[in-house]
């Protein structure tokens, strides 16, 4: 580590708010013109921009498409599930058994490949995955548990294998021995910026031994926290995995 027991305080972000509510606003019109779109045409190609989205919320309209009338839309959404590569994509795709369409199958079964692949890839590090505490207590509910779901997505892109809740010390150090990785914890909490935006901080501390590696902080402003958050949570999980070094 190149700064242990010590507090690193990173990154000063500071993002247009129209560039955060185009994105928003993109993942919400692609949802709604593939669920209402008119012709086939225009939903497949809202499940094609689902897919590039990198949007955990592109999950829930991508399931949808696969019962789309359309074999067109729904072999653009199996396709788009597994660009997506949310691994909660797995439990829709494989509910198409029945698919009779075969184009739409082979889709479906190439998209389960891909996921299943990112789910057994071979860990980089273990992580056991505190969530996030909202310090500013204004947060809706399900806003800190999207947040929290996104940083969780983001670990599983950088490789991490999460660690299960109140996992038994013994438990932990015999995975760690069992894939030769490290051991981590990571904690976040949300907080107010005197700016009016949102500044997240994520403490990191070895696991299981519980020693105290330092923490990491970004922030933005010029939007509504949801909108915000959105673009900190995978970003606070990149400045981790850089100033810990999660890739050695």
């Amino acid at each position: 580590m190149r700064c242990p027991f010590s507090l690193l305080s990173l990154l000063l972000l500071t993002l247009p708010g129209v560039a955060l509510a185009q994105v928003d606003s993109r993942t919400a019109a692609l949802s709604k013109q593939l669920g209402q779109g008119q012709e086939p045409r225009l939903r497949s190609q809202a499940a094609q921009g689902l897919g590039a989205s990198d949007d955990p919320e592109a999950l829930k309209p991508l399931c949808e498409g696969l019962k789309d009338p359309s074999e067109q839309v729904r072999a653009a959404s199996a396709q788009a599930l597994g660009k997506l590569k949310e691994l909660a994509g797995l439990e829709c795709l494989k509910a198409r058994k029945r698919e009779t369409d075969a184009a739409t199958q082979a889709a479906i079964q190439a998209s389960i490949q891909v996921l299943q692949g990112l789910k057994e890839q071979t860990p980089r590090l273990y992580v056991s995955f505190g969530g996030v505490k909202d310090k500013t207590g204004q947060l809706r509910p399900e806003v800190v548990k999207s947040t929290e779901a996104r940083m969780r997505r983001k670990l599983t892109q950088v490789g991490a294998l999460l660690a299960p809740t109140k996992e038994k010390k013994a438990a932990a150090k015999g995975v760690l021995r069992k894939h030769g990785i490290l051991g981590f914890r990571v904690q976040a909490e949300i907080l107010d910026t005197e700016s009016g935006g949102l500044l997240v901080r994520m403490v990191c501390v070895s696991y299981p031994d519980q020693l105290l590696l330092g923490d990491v902080e970004v922030q933005a402003s010029g939007a509504k926290p949801e909108e915000l958050l959105k673009v900190l949570a995978p970003r606070i999980i990149e400045e981790a995995a850089d100033t810990f070094e999660w890739d050695t």
